[in-house]
């Protein structure tokens, strides 16, 4: 029995010095837990919800935009090495990767999960499409089978910012001149009845910043690069003001964090095209901008405005 014991008590010794790592500081995946617990641990990385996955990459809040809301839209990944790959917010079917028949590579966004990191996933799905052959389809990422490529900002290039294309229906789904059959024309009806009009709004200095038609009413959703401890001050400097709008046909709906970051929504009116909106986010983010430059200590009535703000938001995993 002690011998037993004195191997499996080696089998568990999570000392991490063989990545060159302490044990007890924190994983390098971000998750904030202690690396012997995470990555560290015997497939410990697949149970850890990693609560910010594509921090480092200057490319996140439109990963977040296409992960989220954005309907319909594909971008070019800016890969380190090897095979170039579109990302898709949505593949038919949900599929995490599908190599299109005139052999166009394509990875999914907006799909079921396996591991508690989307990045992950994400990377395993990016080197499944790199070698991968005409007409195959990688329905979801299976389980980690320990060849996992690492995360996506093992992958890309961490400075490179993609630009999203939108389109109005899926079907770039399907290789020029080719009819859909099947699941896939099945897919490809149901997904077309559910998209809700969407268009990037283009300013300088605007990224990551949609404007949705909801049917009802217009809403413009701005995934905000700032932690939340800097933003959050910053939106309620505005919200004192009462700045913290886009102008006439406006109002601040409240936000939701999505992926670490957080994502402000205003109501819009919707009889207003989105390129309308283009100046008045660009005059709201220098504003923002401003604000988020200041260190003087907030007021009562900025404090308040905050406390306000926290109560209408939302979390989204």
């Amino acid at each position: 029995m002690a011998k037993r014991t004195a191997v499996k008590d080696a089998q568990n010794d999570f000392s991490g010095q063989k990545d060159g790592i302490n044990p007890k500081q924190p994983c390098p995946c971000g998750s904030g837990k202690r690396y012997k617990v995470c990555h560290g641990a015997p497939g410990g990385a697949a149970d850890v919800i990693v609560s910010r996955p594509f921090e480092g990459l200057a490319a996140e809040c439109e990963l977040i935009a296409l992960r989220e809301f954005v309907p319909s839209a594909v971008a070019k990944l800016p890969v380190k090495d090897g095979r170039e790959v579109t990302l898709a917010t949505v593949l038919p079917m949900a599929a995490a990767g599908l190599i299109r028949g005139d052999d166009v590579p394509f990875v999914g966004l907006q799909v079921q999960t396996r591991s508690g990191d989307i990045s992950r996933d994400l990377a395993r799905a990016l080197q499944w499409a790199q070698q991968a052959k005409a007409g195959d389809v990688l329905p979801v990422v299976g389980p980690d089978n320990g060849e996992h490529p690492g995360r996506l900002q093992d992958l890309l290039d961490p400075e490179a910012e993609i630009v999203p294309q939108l389109h109005t229906d899926f079907v770039w789904w399907m290789p020029e001149g080719t009819e859909p059959t099947g699941d896939v024309a099945l897919s490809l009806e149901r997904a077309n009845s559910a998209i809700l009009p969407t268009d990037r709004v283009d300013a300088p200095g605007v990224k990551a910043a949609y404007w949705v038609d909801a049917g009802d009413k217009a809403h413009l959703r701005w995934v905000r690069p700032e932690p939340e401890e800097q933003l959050l001050p910053a939106m309620a400097r505005l919200a004192a003001r009462g700045e913290l709008d886009l102008g006439e046909g406006s109002r601040y709906a409240g936000s939701f964090r999505a992926h670490g970051l957080l994502v402000p929504v205003w109501d819009l009116d919707r009889e207003m095209h989105a390129r309308e909106w283009a100046g008045p986010a660009e005059a709201l983010g220098k504003r923002l901008l401003e604000a988020l430059a200041s260190d003087e200590p907030l007021t009562d009535a900025e404090r308040r405005a905050r406390d306000g703000l926290r109560g209408r938001q939302i979390t989204l995993r």
